[in-house]
């Protein structure tokens, strides 16, 4: 029996001289174990010519030493399939081991076959699965040629069953998925002249993880050990159509592992567990080859399966871990990593040509890494740091602090460093704590950041802390309570003191307050309604806080009152401020009161000395007419005044004037004034010695008190009238329905100055003429100069005059005052006193 046939289809060597020197252990292989070494195994053949010299002798050892492990491995492999058939005899026969292995022996040698061939064949007929179904279809059809269905090579010396067995039989025995994927294609594929298989395992989030694989670097299976959802793979495909496809090339088909190695057919072959697709059996040849047969199909889609039943039993592996664990140092730094409560990568360098750091291997993650971009952890081991974080190569980022610990070995330390990460070509930029050390030739790099829900949970905490908030819940069916800080804080109570339960709240307020609590209580426990109250908690050191709480019922599923939750807060501050302001609006409602008084007495005041409602005057050749608006707002109750009397010597005193300031005082000085001014007048001086005595009064004999004034005394007999004016607005004089401004005379406020002098002045009337004498409320303006103001009462004037002579009432001369006062555009809230003297 042929051992093997060679992967690319050559015919095998014939054995060197060596071969024949066996070691003597070898000499006393069992029979079943010997024939088990006939199990063909795949590997390098020597080639045929001399080999001269010691070189020679030393290539033929080796050759020996590889053929002798080769055979140890098929018997190991052998005698396991072996021992199963063995133990299915020893359950149909009822006999022991010996007794097994030798009728196993006899019937091997009576049918002509292999002790290896007849116990596969025991094992599919008990077995009766997909090996067996398999085994049978291959054999039903003939049996394909091997090497691709070239019919002129030699038969196949070796079942489909039996290598599928054997096969199985590794892969049962294997300790990771690697060793499942060499046993598959050494044992069932290389036959075939398949060069390389790989385990792909099926992610819940869509992805694929190189579970194991054969034939291939472990350079390429780093590198292809993860492929994100969504990128297209010859895995991809069997698991979208849930079903084997084919590939006639890489060049044909989706990018896959190792296409600048293996360039030919490419298989791939779903199978699962439970109906659940968990795996892709992904074989590959280095040429084209021919469409096999369904029969051969089969066997590939039950190596699929025995792939699957591995996969689902062998221990989970952890994403990222690519080091060895035959090194005890890196396995016990990776055990120190995954130690750590926060995320933590090891990083092993990689250099260039020259021996510099080129990039970092992402070679291990934690299980309690959290990548902050979202990124599943296995998108990230086994990529460098640049692949996984590109932005970290800029300035005084990541990489170069990796950099720096590695080459140093000074360990790094942040609070704040930066984190950028490229996703969907958007950067994406955090802040972390950071921790980098070096041990040996890697590199911990271990980051701390803060999602949102702590981000939440901090300004929770500085909120409660800053209003004077603390939590609680108790537990209605053990009577435990919980409370937080705060709360622990508002009774003054240290952290290690038992927490008040609401059945004894009420001995720890105050005695008025108790009636409160007890409602509180009974809405909460026996209505199970939300509630709150207010109390003044009473608290061991003799402080007496106001405290509001706040709680709500928590039901069970059977809707039975389990718990009650809540919240407390200091309203002592709230309090004192509340108390505080009562006091001061009780005060501010009194000084209202007071000022609303006064204002009203000064109103009265006012009034008493110029009624509003007052008529017109008829004296000796003039028809006098008053208008007096008060101001809009009591508040603003102001001094002006006006004055018109026959004297003793038959003239005529006319005054108008306004005190500074506004109230009661304001009120006062007017009378004051207007009384002082009347008394004045009875010399018989002039306006200018009146303004002059006037001027004495009001420095002297008042408090503080300043005002302007105009006075003017008019003789009958002439119609001359002489005036004076003390700062006040000069008369405006209408005649033949033109207006104008008598021209100013000098003369200073009265009470500026101990002693002033005025400039007095002479005006010839003419019947018909018209004086106006008023006070600034009329046509102030915060938009306008004074003269602007004075030239808009001169033009309103004349237009006034002219409404009152076309009006059909009999009084002209009020209804000139009406105008006036209707259009004048003042916006000072003042008092506007204007009287309208008329030469009869």
């Amino acid at each position: 029996m042929s051992t093997d046939l060679p992967a690319s289809g050559e015919l095998p060597a014939e054995a060197p001289a060596e071969s024949a020197e066996a070691p003597a252990e070898s000499a006393e292989v069992p029979p079943d174990t010997a024939e088990a070494a006939e199990l063909p195994v795949p590997g390098p053949r020597r080639t045929d010519g001399p080999v001269p010299g010691v070189l020679g002798r030393l290539a033929s050892t080796v050759e020996r030493l590889r053929r002798e492990v080769r055979e140890a491995q098929a018997a190991a492999d052998g005698r396991a399939l072996i021992e199963l058939a063995k133990g299915i005899l020893i359950g149909q026969l009822t006999c022991g081991p010996a007794e097994a292995e030798a009728q196993l022996a006899a019937l091997a040698e009576r049918a002509n076959v292999t002790v290896l061939e007849l116990a596969a064949d025991i094992i599919n007929q008990a077995a009766q699965d997909g090996i067996t179904d398999t085994a049978r279809e291959f054999v039903a059809a003939g049996g394909p040629a091997p090497h691709g269905g070239d019919r002129s090579a030699p038969a196949e010396p070796v079942s489909p069953a039996l290598r599928l067995r054997t096969a199985e039989a590794a892969a049962m025995a294997a300790d990771d998925i690697h060793t499942v994927a060499r046993s598959v294609l050494d044992h069932a594929l290389a036959p075939l002249d398949a060069g390389a298989a790989v385990i792909w395992e099926a992610q819940p989030d869509g992805s694929l993880r190189l579970a194991g694989s054969a034939g291939f670097t472990a350079e390429e299976a780093a590198r292809w050990h993860y492929v994100p959802p969504g990128v297209p793979t010859p895995a991809r495909s069997a698991l979208t159509a849930r079903d084997l496809v084919r590939f006639d090339s890489v060049a044909s088909g989706p990018p896959g592992i190792g296409r600048r190695q293996l360039t030919g057919t490419r298989i791939a072959v779903p199978a699962g567990i439970g109906g659940r697709l968990t795996c892709v059996l992904e074989i590959c040849w280095a040429a084209r080859t021919a469409e096999q047969p369904p029969a051969v199909l089969r066997q590939f889609e039950a190596l699929a399966e025995l792939c699957a039943r591995a996969l689902e039993s062998a221990p989970e592996i952890q994403p990222g871990a690519l080091i060895p664990a035959a090194d005890a140092r890196l396995r016990e730094l990776l055990d120190l990593v995954d130690g750590l409560h926060d995320p933590g990568l090891l990083l092993k360098p990689l250099l260039d040509d020259r021996g510099a750091v080129a990039d970092f291997l992402i070679s291990h993650v934690n299980t309690r890494f959290v990548d902050f971009a979202g990124r599943p952890a296995a998108a990230v081991a086994g990529a460098t740091l640049l692949e996984a974080y590109p932005l970290s190569a800029e300035p005084g980022g990541l990489f170069q602090l990796v950099e720096h610990v590695h080459a140093t070995g000074e360990p790094y330390r942040s609070a704040n460093l930066g984190l950028a990460a490229l996703i969907d070509d958007v950067p994406l930029t955090i802040t972390a704590e950071a921790a980098l050390s070096r041990h040996g030739d890697h590199v911990v790099c271990v980051w701390r950041t803060r999602d949102e829900s702590s981000r939440v949970a901090s300004l929770l905490q500085h909120a409660q802390r800053l209003g004077r908030i603390g939590g609680f819940e108790e537990d209605l069916r053990t009577g435990a309570a919980t409370w937080n800080e705060t709360v622990f804080d508002l009774y003054g109570l240290p952290p290690t003191a038992p927490p008040v339960t609401l059945d004894q709240l009420a001995a720890h307020c105050h005695p008025d307050d108790r009636h409160a609590i007890g409602r509180f209580v009974r809405t909460l426990l026996h209505h199970r309604r939300p509630a709150d109250t207010a109390f003044r908690l009473n608290r061991p050191d003799g402080v007496v806080r106001h405290i509001r709480i706040v709680a709500e019922p928590v039901l069970d599923q059977w809707s039975r009152l389990a718990a009650v939750r809540g919240a407390y807060q200091d309203v002592s501050a709230q309090h004192w401020t509340e108390v505080a302001l009562a006091a001061t609006r009780e005060q501010l409602a009194h000084t209202e009161e007071q000022a609303a008084a006064r204002n009203r007495l000064a109103l009265q005041l006012q009034h008493a000395i110029m009624p509003v409602g007052r008529g017109p005057l008829d004296l000796t050749g003039l028809r006098i007419a008053v208008r007096y608006r008060p101001a809009e707002k009591d508040h603003m109750v102001g001094g002006d005044w006006y004055d018109a009397v026959t004297l003793p010597s038959k003239r005529i005193l006319l005054c108008v004037g306004d005190v500074a300031g506004h109230g009661i005082e304001a009120a006062t000085g007017m009378v004051a004034l207007r009384n002082a001014l009347r008394g004045l007048a009875a010399t018989g001086s002039g306006p200018a010695q009146l303004l002059g005595w006037l001027n004495n009064v009001t420095h002297h004999l008042t408090d503080h008190v300043t005002a302007t004034a105009v006075c003017a005394l008019y003789d009958p007999a002439d119609r001359t009238l002489s005036w004076a004016r003390a700062g006040h607005l000069p008369p405006v004089l209408l005649r033949r329905g033109r207006a104008e401004t008598v021209p100013p005379l000098g003369g200073i406020l009265l009470g500026a100055l101990a002693d002033a002098d005025y400039e007095e002045g002479t005006l010839q009337l003419e019947a018909g003429d018209t004086l106006m004498m008023y006070t600034d409320g009329l046509i102030e303006r915060k938009d306008r100069t004074l003269q602007e103001s004075l030239d808009g009462l001169v033009a309103l004037t004349e237009r006034a005059f002219g409404a009152a002579r076309d009006a059909r009432d009999q009084a002209p001369l009020e209804r000139h005052l009406d105008h006036l006062l209707t259009h004048s555009s003042a916006d000072t809230d003042d008092d506007t006193c204007l009287i309208g003297i008329q030469v009869c």
